[in-house]
């Protein structure tokens, strides 16, 4: 007795298998996920941290060149804040080597505690040795002046262009400066024109 009750149980049970296969299972409700949301992501920052309008009123710029830069922490704190300056600054070419002077990165008071920061500290550029051989050929042999244009960010990183340029006599600067007058003047010119349409 005990054997056929085994024995119904376990047809039933394969019927009941059976019919499982045959009938499309129906799905369990999908609940979300509940899970916390994740920490907002730093964002780094793009663009430019420092131009140098000094060289650009100063000097034609003829030839431009994108440098890296070997930096402390401190500065890269400073630099992602935006405190840096270029406008007493130049390049130096030594040794087979370019060196940034007279750029001036603010220590942050947060920031540079624990270090004693020089914040017109010489720093290298990073070029490659074809870029340093038409910069020292153009710098010795053509009269041409190393400047730093401005800093800025690309993929995380901080890079400097540099140019070769010429001085601009007094002469120049001046006829500069009308051209950029005139130029003020007409853009004003189609500004007010635009208005009155």
């Amino acid at each position: 007795m005990a054997n056929r009750h085994c024995a119904g149980k376990i047809a039933h049970c394969q019927g009941y298998g059976h019919e499982a296969q045959a009938r499309p299972m129906a799905q369990a409700p999908v609940t979300p996920y509940n899970a916390r949301p994740m920490a907002k992501q730093k964002k780094h920052p793009q663009g430019t941290i420092a131009l140098n309008k000094k060289a650009l009123h100063d000097y034609f710029i003829e030839h431009k060149f994108e440098a890296g830069l070997v930096l402390s922490g401190w500065e890269v704190k400073s630099l992602r804040a935006g405190k840096a300056q270029l406008v007493d600054s130049y390049v130096l070419l030594k040794d087979d080597e370019a060196w940034l002077m007279g750029a001036h990165i603010t220590p942050l008071k947060t920031a540079s505690t624990h270090v004693i920061a020089d914040p017109t500290r010489t720093r290298k550029l990073l070029l490659n040795k074809r870029e340093l051989d038409k910069l020292f050929g153009a710098v010795q042999q053509k009269g041409y002046t190393c400047v730093a244009l401005s800093l800025y960010w690309k993929q995380h990183l901080i890079k400097c262009e540099i140019a070769l340029a010429k001085g601009k006599k007094d002469f120049d600067k001046r006829h500069v400066e009308k051209e950029r007058d005139a130029d003020r003047e007409v853009q004003r010119a189609m500004r007010s024109k635009g208005k009155d349409d």
